[in-house]
């Protein structure tokens, strides 16, 4: 059956391995980070970043979960866990001045943020509604749903491609940011930089992931033109 297909997993293959070294070394240089000290909170520096930068009205709470932390560009809040919000470490320094790096983004209209925005709607339809299309394409031999479905999907592999230098820039502000303030000295920096780059290759794995989906299915669709016209 399609679903079955060893052509998937073979395109898949490099983006999987890559999402498994990359939640390896997550979760490895997120311990460590952990383990050193720094000298305010994940919540201090975030608020003192952004208020370095005017943004006062900028919100941060608590949210539950496990590295959970995320910025909703429509409340204008920082979320930040509880490990994050109350962690007086690297890691939660770090990882806190990364989400006040999106909040900087929103503020000063940056670009690619304001892509990503536009296009997550597309995205999380076309994650859905189009993979559905795709299977019943597929399935019942239509190759008009199948394309549909194709065209959909393509829209979640242009929202991860966006969605890098929107990551990458968050941490680089974030980086600048803690270096420029005095929040973290060179040792604490050595660890914020290991946990957001190791972040930032979950982020590429997310992508190589969707765009080598989207070409699986582009091939399918041409096998399927292929037998169509025999």
């Amino acid at each position: 059956m399609f679903y079955f297909d060893p052509l998937y997993f073979v395109f898949l293959a490099p983006a999987m391995l890559l999402a498994i070294v990359a939640q390896i070394l997550v979760s490895r240089n997120y311990s460590r980070g952990n383990a050193v000290g720094a000298r305010m909170s994940g919540y201090a520096a975030a608020r003192q970043m952004l208020d370095a930068h005017g943004l006062y009205d900028v919100g941060i709470e608590q949210v539950p979960g496990h590295l959970s932390d995320h910025y909703d560009p429509s409340a204008k809040v920082l979320r930040l866990s509880p490990d994050v919000y109350h962690g007086q470490t690297a890691s939660a320094v770090g990882i806190a001045a990364h989400e006040a790096g999106h909040a900087l983004q929103d503020a000063y209209r940056y670009a690619p943020l304001v892509i990503r925005n536009a296009a997550v709607p597309i995205a999380n339809f076309g994650s859905g509604f189009g993979m559905f299309m795709l299977m019943i394409g597929f399935g019942l031999g239509l190759k008009f749903l199948a394309w549909a479905g194709v065209i959909l999907f393509a829209g979640v592999a242009f929202f991860q491609i966006v969605n890098l230098p929107v990551e990458f820039d968050a941490s680089a502000r974030a980086k600048a940011a803690l270096v420029d303030m005095g929040i973290c000295d060179r040792e604490e920096m050595y660890y914020v930089r290991k946990v957001l780059n190791a972040a930032a290759l979950t982020y590429v794995a997310a992508t190589l992931q969707s765009v080598l989906t989207l070409l699986y299915y582009l091939i399918r669709l041409g096998l399927f033109s292929s037998r169509s016209d025999d």
